[in-house]
């Protein structure tokens, strides 16, 4: 027999994690509770909860931060993050669910509401039903992915998501909860180069990717890199590839009209 769906419940108010302990006794769960985005971090990586109830606003580290460090760790990414908060800003909730989170509840909440949506992800994730929760294996001789490594990692995630406006080193570092220094540190340990330069890598090869593998226009391309002109784009290209844009697709078969560029 299965065990019960193990959830974590994160929340810096003790009222607040009453009323969820409250709403979920009695249920087919098993529960336990951090009180701020530092510990459950840390209790998800040591329990691998099958689910995880995680409020934004909380001192030491946010909800936001928090999330980005679970999809970026092997061993927590595969953990359902629904945020419950009393932020409604449209904006914030879309913070949230481009950090990784697979859903967002609104306080005060209903308890049927929340009970529905953990069973309803609990099922998309394999957790409830005929299979019990796969997690994935760690092998014996590999360890687990270091700090540096997650927090690179929630870097790389991050930067790939916002390639064409990608946030300055300070905040960038802030979004991950950490600082400038610490991140610059890990890049170089992790991958051997700065924030920077990696970023100017990435922008060049999903260059590459999109010249091979599609029709946009070269000024369309530039715009989805963050490249102030086509010009600008082109001159960066031409200092990374040893060609233009328009030769490189033309040498890889992009099948597409020439441009003079």
């Amino acid at each position: 027999m299965a065990a019960a769906p193990h959830i974590l419940l994160v929340d810096d108010s003790p009222d607040e994690l009453r009323l969820l302990v409250e709403a979920l006794r009695g249920c087919e769960f098993r529960l336990s509770v951090a009180f701020d985005g530092v510990q459950g971090y840390e209790r998800a990586v040591a329990r691998l909860p099958d689910l995880i109830l995680l409020d934004v606003r909380m001192p030491r580290q946010d909800g936001f931060v928090t999330c980005r460090q679970l999809k970026a760790n092997p061993r927590t990414a595969h953990v359902p993050v629904i945020f419950l908060s009393a932020a409604s800003d449209r904006d914030e909730r879309l913070e949230g669910l481009n950090a990784g989170a697979v859903d967002y509840v609104l306080k005060p909440f209903w308890p049927e509401e929340v009970l529905a949506r953990i069973r309803v992800h609990l099922k998309y994730a394999g957790a409830v039903g005929a299979q019990p929760a796969v997690v994935p294996v760690v092998a014996e001789n590999r360890p687990l992915r270091s700090e540096d490594e997650v927090l690179v990692q929630a870097a790389k995630r991050y930067l790939a998501e916002k390639l064409a406006y990608p946030p300055g080193l300070q905040e960038l570092a802030q979004l991950l909860g950490t600082n400038e220094k610490r991140l610059t540190r890990a890049f170089r340990k992790v991958c051997g180069t700065t924030v920077f330069a990696y970023l100017r890598g990435l922008r060049m090869k999903t260059a590459e990717r999109l010249l091979c593998e599609t029709s946009l226009s070269i000024i369309a391309i530039s715009e989805e890199l963050g490249f102030s002109s086509a010009a600008n784009f082109a001159t960066a290209f031409l200092e990374y590839a040893g060609s233009s844009p328009s030769v490189y697709r033309a040498q890889n078969g992009s099948a597409t009209q020439p441009e003079m560029v």
